[in-house]
């Protein structure tokens, strides 16, 4: 029997969000800092969005 190879990472979802641009931790805190001190409920995806991409660190 031959082996076949399979790749599966293509099929695998990324848990980091898409839509958040590559930033150090401290640069993410900054921004989670400043979109909450708003209190604009307008931003509430990015303040999601930077929470999930800081939770992604800590795990």
């Amino acid at each position: 029997m031959r082996d076949i190879l399979v790749d599966r990472s293509p099929l695998a979802p990324s848990i980091l969000p898409a839509d958040i641009p590559e930033l150090s931790d401290d640069e993410c805190l900054a921004c989670l800092a400043r979109a909450v001190e708003t209190h604009d409920s307008a931003r509430l995806d990015e303040v999601a969005a930077l929470i999930g991409r800081l939770a992604v660190t800590i795990e």
